[in-house]
């Protein structure tokens, strides 16, 4: 018996353990989901910041040091989201007005927190006893694992952005935590601060015995928003008539949009398009430090407080959307030279330009519909606008950048170069439209050459600018070929007969093309095969004038009779045989020469085995003027004379005889002999000497034939090649483009003017591959030059960044530089990544604390409104700047309780040693007990409560 009682005893005692074993299979779905909500918790606070972040926590694109963490928690048929925020780098303290931060940490003050929601389309609780349970849930399972994270639920219409949460302030104090928003019909009551400071003092004051006799120390810290009016409102009271004078010069494809003021209308794109205003306004930020207020009256005074009262305003500028992302819709430069990079691609393998306008070409089925052709009323005002005449020559070097000869285009103000401007936006820049344009423009030049009309926009004289692109050097030089022809046909025109031509020559007849050789060769030569030691006169001489007196003879002999065309003795140079003074005499210019006509004689030279000869024959007709020059005006000269005073190099002087004769003033002859290659058997030099007529310059056929070259520059002109014309155009388009740029006032901005001096340098690297005949690769360099107009477009949004900001702050440059200064480092990433459709998820948001001496200045910013503009809205809130009222409102109410007399002193002191950084705010005195923010306007109101209990 004994043995069974024990037995049974055994088996009851094991019946009984197995009664008090937690079975989890019997435990009900809440407990689960709260179990399962621990658990996540747990690993949570485990973890800690630092872990979290590499197990891929995600960054809130609204603040800098906000991290999130999600979980996706199951309960019956309903998916919940729990996601945990937490900030890195944490100081214990929350600031009140930062605007990076997340919503609720500035509603409730809080620091790190839990958001639960269902995942639906909504997002949030709809249902008020599932939200009630729902928070119920995560208290419990926050409690269970010591957390004090407060917890937040979403409820009622997402419109609405109410929540409702709970914190467990450790065993005795908890915090419940209300917001929600009235979106429309806010009770006036509470547009006003008397209204709002009632409202939250009702929290509590109906707990006190007589409401009316009791002074509540309420601490209140207040931020108001002011923006300024947008730009087509700003603007409808700048709008004025034009002045008489300015009327008609504003002749402009624009029409009537000329009439209306831009805000770049100073600014040097404008001749060509009308940029949007990359600032479209500032927010001003006025805030009030913590203020203690004990009545409503209090109130009302604050509210009549001018802005200017605030310790603190931060200006904040609203930018375009446009400028940190692109857009197909964006017209500028960058957009344009894309276009006309494409051109560029459809044109290799065209022979010519005809074919894109001919519509029985082969390759018409390849162009695009797109591609239309304006009228014709559209090209003849384009080609009035080019050939206008009366046009003063500009000054080309004017504004010139230091690297933009490396383009090799041409100067901004020619004529070549307002074609390719033109270009870029006749007909939007299609190659179509650039075939049409070519040929009325090449037609154009024609009807100037044969009714030898001066070409506009081009210097008719000085050398050839071998620095820009061959059309410009053409043009040039046809130019210079007109001019002389204008003046032969003048003078064809004066010579009534013979006699009466005969003596104007002897007269000395004008000509301003004669040049004094002394000049010519001081100068750079046109011509690269006379020997650099070839030497002139060093008497400045100057162009022939018939009229000027022909002989110069410091001697008076008997020779002096029949010089002619002598410019002058050459200091105390004589001539080796008559011991007469040797004379400079007027020589003709140098024949000009384009790139192309140089590189065919270097050709030729190389391909020649003597140099020497090779380019004395060469230079044989230029060399031939000159001697013969000499020859008239140095009668008694030999060829030995011509090369002391035209190759001083190749005479060489006797060192034996010098120092013999030294200190004898009258030895002559001089000893002395030619250098070895003009002494040579079979000179080619003495050749031309001997073979040399005696004629002064005017007297002698000129060098160059205006009719010839003319011809052969119309030739090369009508029968470019469509790539050879459009790889000129890309080189010039970009250089004018950046030139454009380059003439914006600015300011002092050292990161502009250094990403300036960057682009002119990439398109001069990625445009060198242009400048030469390009016959393989050509996809490539075709690509690399899009990329150029990405990078094109990145400076141009900086320039009219810096444009706009600059005219803003003419006054205060500290301002503009330091929000150009942010807005560069921001949008920097992107420039570096060098892609268009890069869209910088992050916004560009910028706080600048003013100084009180700018402050007068941001004030006058906000102009008072105008009669039409008055009457949009009703001023319904005070503190108002300049006729302005706050868009925005922002107030934090707190309430402070006596820890050492009142319920809170038993457990302040552990709540504050347990927890690192308490909320609500806990001193060694006062306890945070009550909270109230809001934020809104006349039209919505916002309000978040957060109550501090002694349970």
């Amino acid at each position: 018996m004994a043995s069974s009682s024990k037995a049974d005893v055994t088996e009851q005692e094991e019946e009984e353990e197995i009664d008090h074993f937690n079975d989890f299979t019997l435990a009900s779905s809440w407990e689960r989901f709260i179990s399962e909500i621990e658990a996540t918790c747990r690993q949570w606070m485990a973890d800690g910041p630092k872990k979290l972040l590499e197990k891929g926590a995600v960054h809130l694109d609204s603040s800098d040091n906000i991290y999130k963490v999600k979980s996706d928690l199951k309960i019956a048929a309903k998916v919940y989201s729990m996601e945990y925020y937490f900030e890195v780098s944490n100081n214990g303290k929350i600031a009140d007005w930062n605007s990076t931060l997340h919503d609720l940490h500035l509603c409730f003050g809080v620091k790190e927190f839990l958001v639960i929601s269902p995942q639906s389309a909504s997002g949030v609780v709809l249902d008020a006893p599932e939200a009630t349970k729902l928070l119920s849930t995560i208290s419990i399972a926050l409690s269970n694992c010591s957390s004090l994270w407060p917890a937040f639920v979403p409820v009622h219409d997402p419109s609405r952005q109410s929540y409702i949460g709970i914190q467990n302030m450790g065993t005795n104090f908890t915090r419940r935590f209300e917001a929600d928003r009235i979106g429309s019909q806010v009770p006036i009551k509470f547009m006003h601060l008397e209204g709002l400071y009632e409202l939250f003092v009702s929290k509590f004051a109906y707990c006190t015995a007589d409401h009316s006799m009791h002074l509540f120390k309420v601490h209140l810290r207040m931020k108001l928003t002011y923006r300024t009016l947008p730009n087509d409102e700003d603007n409808d009271n700048d709008i004025q008539e034009p002045d008489a004078e300015n009327a008609d010069s504003e002749t402009s494809l624009g029409g009537d949009n000329r009439n209306r003021k831009h805000w770049d209308d100073d600014c040097p794109w404008n001749e060509w398009y009308f940029a949007e205003d990359p600032v479209k306004g500032f927010d001003l930020v006025a805030t009030w430090s913590e203020k203690v207020v004990e009545s409503s009256l209090e109130m009302a005074e604050l509210e009549n407080a001018s802005p200017h009262e605030a310790e603190n305003w931060i200006l904040a500028p609203n930018l375009s959307p446009n400028l940190d992302s692109s857009k197909e819709d964006r017209i500028g430069f960058a957009s344009q030279l894309l276009l006309l990079v494409n051109a560029l691609d459809i044109s290799f393998g065209v022979q010519f330009v005809e074919d894109f306008v001919s519509v029985q070409t082969p390759d018409s089925d390849n162009l695009n519909s797109s591609m239309v052709i304006p009228p014709q009323a559209v090209l003849d005002h384009v080609l009035k606008d080019l050939f206008l005449e009366g046009l003063q020559l500009p000054n080309f070097a004017k504004d010139e950048h230091k690297n933009s000869q490396a383009i090799k285009g041409a100067p901004l103000e020619s004529l070549f170069t307002q074609f390719c401007l033109h270009s870029l936006w006749f007909g939007n820049c299609n190659i179509r439209a650039i075939a049409v344009f070519w040929i009325e423009f090449v037609r154009e030049i024609r009807w100037h050459w044969e009714e030898s009309q001066p070409l506009p926009r081009i210097p008719a004289n000085g050398p050839i600018d071998l620095e820009t692109c061959l059309i410009n050097q053409k043009l040039q030089m046809l130019a210079i070929c007109i001019q002389k022809k204008r003046e032969q046909n003048k003078e064809v025109d004066a010579s009534a007969n013979m006699e009466k031509m005969q003596e104007n020559i002897k007269g000395g007849e004008k000509s301003s093309s004669f040049h004094a050789k002394s000049q010519a060769f001081d100068g750079k030569r046109d011509s690269l095969f006379i020997p650099e030691d070839f030497n002139g006169s060093k008497t400045a001489v100057p162009k022939f004038n018939a009229n000027s007196q022909d002989v110069h003879s410091a001697d008076k002999s008997c020779s002096d009779s029949i010089r002619r065309g002598s410019s002058g003795p050459v200091g105390s140079m004589k001539l080796l045989k008559s011991c007469q003074s040797l004379h400079a005499p007027f020589t003709q210019s140098a024949p000009l020469m384009t790139e192309d006509m140089h590189e065919e004689r270097l050709r030729a030279v190389e391909a020649s085995g003597d140099s020497f000869n090779f380019s004395a024959q060469l230079e044989r007709e230029r060399l031939s003027s000159d001697m013969s020059a000499f020859k008239a005006a140095n009668p008694d000269a030999d060829f030995e004379d011509f090369i002391r005073w035209y190759s001083p190099g190749d005479w060489e002087n006797d060192e034996s005889a010098k120092n013999f004769t030294e200190g004898v003033m009258d030895e002559w002859p001089p000893r002395g002999r030619l250098s070895q290659r003009m002494s040579d058997h079979g000179n080619f030099w003495r050749k031309i000497w001997v073979d040399a007529p005696i004629l002064a310059a005017f007297e002698q056929k000129p060098l160059l034939d205006p009719n010839h070259e003319g011809e052969k520059i119309l030739h090369y002109l009508e029968t470019l090649r469509p790539r050879q014309l459009l790889q000129q155009m890309v080189c010039t388009a970009f250089g004018a483009s950046a030139d454009i740029l380059n003439q914006t006032n600015f300011g002092s901005l050292k990161q502009m003017n250094m990403k300036m001096d960057q682009l002119y340098l990439t398109m001069a690297s990625t445009l060198r591959s242009l400048q030469v005949n390009l016959s393989s690769n050509i996809s490539e360099t075709i690509e690399d030059v899009r990329r150029l107009c990405v990078v094109f477009e990145h400076v141009e949004k900086l320039v009219t960044l810096a444009a706009s900001l600059h005219r803003k702050f003419r006054q205060e440059p500290r301002i503009a530089e330091a929000i150009f200064s942010d807005f560069y480092n921001f949008y920097l990433p992107t420039m570096e990544i060098g892609l268009a459709d890069v869209v910088n998820e992050k916004e560009f948001d910028m706080k600048l604390q003013l100084r009180q001496d700018e402050r007068q200045f941001v004030s006058n910013m906000f102009k008072p409104p105008t009669a039409n503009q008055s009457w949009r809205k009703v001023l319904s809130m005070g503190n108002h700047l300049n006729g302005h009222e706050p868009i925005l409102r922002e107030i934090i109410f707190t309430m402070f309780d006596n820890a050492s007399e009142s319920h809170y002193a038993s457990v302040a002191d552990h709540d504050t040693s347990s927890s690192p950084s308490p909320s609500p705010r806990v001193n060694e005195h006062e306890i945070e007990t009550y909270r109230m923010y809001t934020c809104g306007t006349s039209n919505d109101l916002r309000v978040a409560l957060a109550v501090t209990s002694h349970d």
